[in-house]
């Protein structure tokens, strides 16, 4: 496009039918692109531009189709199509980056443990002899699983009953310790899946809708501070933000209260035995726990 061409004269060509409006959107575009001051964009990045001239291009056709010659030319119309949609561009642009800020403060501390690569056990745990608290625990937790293994089916309970956190790494060591093969456990735990699938579902859900309303508060906590302090706005948005803080405690004292675990019944029902049996061996299995874990820590 010329510099002498007026985008009034274009139009005038459109009309007339010597332009084909596709030409005329994409002479428009090109002066977005190369002649910026025309619609106050001269501040503005060149891949900036081209990324608002991409995002506007839509509206420009249906400028074009809604523009009446009703006292204002077709440029200054245009022109102010441009610069309001450059002002909803640059708000848009300015709440994506309030959200990615809300998104790294949250990601950055797990970056950061993630920095250094853990250590994982071996098979013989390495632990100081001056802090004995690591050997005491090591030792019940063999005391522990020598007399489950009496008891399989104990175990399988317990294993049923926190499916949940099981995983296939889980399960190679749990069969290798207990001597149950991992093919038996994993039918078991997949069952269980199975008949927990509506529940766990929903508590991924409920997980999902905390996550948003956390963000939505730390957005919330951004905008209000680059806001001007008490003005309409900024009292505005922080009446905002204290009913999101409010209901982000509320929706997490709700999903505290729901327990992940199966319940007892669920986990008769896989083994094929009573709720009492299951209810008992849970009981026990955990008053021994108890017992043993004091009798280590007293000894």
């Amino acid at each position: 496009m010329q510099e002498s061409f007026s985008l009034n004269e274009l139009y005038v060509q459109y009309t007339q039918g010597r332009l084909m409006q596709k030409d005329l959107e994409g002479s428009i575009f090109k002066t977005i692109l190369e002649d910026p001051r025309r619609f106050g964009l001269y501040h503005w990045r060149e891949e900036e531009r081209a990324d608002f001239a991409s995002w506007i291009y839509p509206r420009i056709r249906s400028a074009i189709s809604s523009y009446r010659e009703n006292g204002s030319s077709f440029e200054n119309y245009l022109g102010s199509a441009i610069r309001w949609g450059a002002k909803e561009y640059r708000s848009n642009i300015a709440d994506n980056g309030v959200a990615e800020y809300a998104a790294w403060t949250v990601r950055i501390p797990d970056l950061y443990t993630r920095e250094v690569e853990p250590e994982y056990m071996a098979d013989e745990p390495e632990v100081s002899a001056e802090d004995p608290q690591p050997l005491i625990v090591v030792d019940c937790l063999e005391q522990s699983i020598a007399r489950i293994k009496k008891n399989p089916r104990q175990l399988m309970m317990l294993i049923l009953k926190c499916y949940c956190y099981v995983s296939d790494d889980f399960l190679d060591r749990i069969a290798e310790k207990t001597g149950i093969e991992k093919e038996k456990i994993k039918q078991c735990v997949d069952k269980l899946r199975a008949v927990r699938i509506k529940q766990d579902e929903k508590l991924r859900t409920m997980r999902e809708r905390i996550y948003c309303q956390f963000y939505r508060c730390i957005i919330y906590e951004r905008r209000l501070a680059v806001m001007e302090k008490n003005s309409t706005i900024a009292l505005r948005m922080e009446r905002r933000l204290d009913k999101a803080r409010i209901r982000l405690a509320a929706m997490r004292k709700r999903f505290a209260g729901i327990r992940p675990v199966a319940t007892n019944r669920q986990v008769a029902d896989i083994l094929g035995i009573t709720k009492g049996t299951v209810d008992s061996s849970l009981h026990n299995l955990k008053s021994r726990w108890k017992n043993m874990l004091d009798e280590c820590i007293l000894n």
